[in-house]
């Protein structure tokens, strides 16, 4: 696109996005009357930011910061203010007198407001944060929280300021005893922790696998080893012996939810084991679907049974509240402050738990939409507007799946927009999957995972997953927050002063100091 070369130019420009933005806030007024009174000026503004975003700003960009304008690039979380300052700016630029000019462009959101507006939804729904930053530190439970208290107390210590117990691992028992020892070790360390549980959601997984191709493993389960182009039967149950037209396709995978058999299509991808093995549909029938593997990597992959599937082509009628969830959730209801909505999808998957959780007297607990599908990411917007008709709500980055999901080579474009989305809803967002994985599970971290956790600073929360040397990682991620947060909020630099600037210039025998004098 060619860029605008006039002021006049620009400020036609300028005016059609706001005129734009304003009639978008008015097509959706009913939604946005129905969120809570607090979520009101969020709603509208997250309006705003999906009616501007659906610019191409690029050339406005540009010719904005050319001038030295207040640009576009970093109105998240005020956007009509922004656009209105930006256009009063720009008048003035072109000649025009201040007097009936300057139109009341003081919403309720302006820069200082938003920020506020995101961290007053944050304490709401995590709690204040007693560490000094703004981001707080969820970790994983796993089950021998529920059996070492010294494990829970140095948790709290080193930084955890939430707990969360995935409901798909252990049991109520297990679940209760770790919460007990959270409880007690916050009794005994003077620190708060919030108690989160994750709903399992259904688990598309394969079961049994019947070839003559499978290895046995006596240590981690029979395993079928395949290679690209290999050709695989996805099936209910296993056959008792290949029947025609199978015959020639005697490699049999069962599948832990076979009603997806009726979603599938020809020519859509099917991904196993957090996409170590991509392969497509080739046919569809009443007894299952056939598969070609289209990637295993150079030595093949071994596929075993109870194994993820991902179908990011497929639009699954699968019910995001399982039967499990709904057995779940009394449970929930009775111990947890803030529950993580698995494969969330739909506006009305949101509005199914919120009428679950009002029929067990907990229309006050904390939701977390987990972001783990194409659908619930193309949907985001939507389902915040449904979410905040609850008092608490969050975000999760849900890195793992939705990478598999969307493509590897996308994730840090998506996950960047999830948090451009969130900020803009002024909804907290947690960063999670993977974070410090090989400090926690192996005792060192890689330069690459360190780069990740600083990265995630950005985000509202931070999750790290279980491991041998959790404690240590979350004293680790502690300390990168602190020393990030006093760097940058969200994107915008804070320009703390720099170390290496001063001690560049208090060095005696600095050569620029020696050529000049008086810098």
């Amino acid at each position: 696109m060619t860029p605008l070369t006039d002021t006049g130019a620009l400020i036609s420009e300028i005016q059609y996005i706001l005129d734009f933005v304003k009639k978008r806030e008015t097509a959706l007024s009913d939604l946005i009357r129905q969120v809570q009174p607090h979520y009101r000026d969020s709603a509208r503004n997250l309006v705003h930011y999906m009616a501007l975003r659906s610019f191409d700003l690029r050339p406005i960009q540009e010719e904005l910061s050319m001038m030295s304008i207040s640009s576009l690039g970093h109105s998240e979380g005020y956007t009509l203010t922004n656009l209105k300052k930006i256009l009063h700016l720009l008048r003035l630029v072109n000649g025009a007198s201040d007097s009936g000019i300057q139109e009341d462009f003081h919403s309720p959101l302006n820069y200082y407001r938003s920020k506020e507006q995101l961290r007053e939804n944050t304490t709401t729904l995590f709690g204040a944060h007693p560490g000094g930053h703004c981001t707080r530190i969820m970790v994983t439970l796993s089950r021998e929280v529920a059996y070492d208290y010294e494990l829970a107390q140095a948790l709290l210590n080193r930084g955890m300021n939430i707990a969360r117990i995935n409901t798909s691992h252990e049991e109520p028992a297990e679940w209760e005893a770790m919460i007990r020892n959270i409880r007690r070790a916050e009794q005994a360390t003077g620190k708060s922790c919030l108690i989160y549980m994750d709903l399992s959601g259904p688990k598309l997984r394969t079961g049994a696998i019947d070839s003559e191709r499978t290895v046995y493993d006596p240590l981690k389960g029979d395993f079928l080893l395949l290679r690209e182009d290999d050709e695989i039967c996805m099936v209910q149950t296993l056959p008792d012996r290949p029947t025609q037209p199978e015959e020639a396709c005697r490699t049999c995978v069962s599948v832990s939810l076979p009603s997806v058999f009726a979603d599938v299509r020809p020519g859509q991808r099917i991904f196993f084991d957090d996409g170590k093995i991509k392969a497509e549909i080739t046919e569809v029938s009443a007894q299952g679907f056939g598969v070609r593997i289209t990637y295993t990597g150079m030595n093949g992959a071994k596929l075993r049974a109870d194994k993820g599937i991902n179908l990011p082509d497929t639009r699954l009628c699968l019910p995001s509240l399982t039967e499990d969830d709904l057995a779940n959730l009394p449970f929930i209801a009775k111990y947890a402050d803030i529950v993580g909505y698995s494969f969330v999808r739909t506006p009305q998957d949101v509005e199914q738990l919120q009428q679950e959780l009002h029929r067990l007297g907990r229309s006050d607990l904390g939701i977390i939409l987990k972001i783990e599908t194409k659908e619930s990411f193309e949907n985001l917007p939507m389902l915040l507007l449904t979410a905040m008709r609850s008092p608490k709500v969050g975000v999760m980055i849900a890195r793992g799946d939705l990478a598999v999901e969307i493509g590897f080579e996308r994730i840090a474009e998506v996950q960047e927009e999830i948090l451009w989305i969130c900020e803009s809803a002024h909804i907290p967002g947690i960063w999670a999957t993977q974070v410090l994985e090989k400090l926690a599970s192996k005792g060192i971290a890689t330069r690459a995972e360190i780069t990740d956790a600083a990265m995630a600073a950005r985000a509202e929360c931070v999750m790290l997953n279980k491991g041998p040397y959790i404690a240590d990682a979350v004293a680790a991620l502690n300390d990168i927050i602190r020393r990030m947060e006093s760097h940058q909020f969200k994107r915008m630099s804070n320009l703390r002063p720099l170390q290496v600037a001063r001690q560049f210039l208090e060095r005696p025998d600095n050569y620029e100091r020696k050529r000049y004098p008086n810098l």
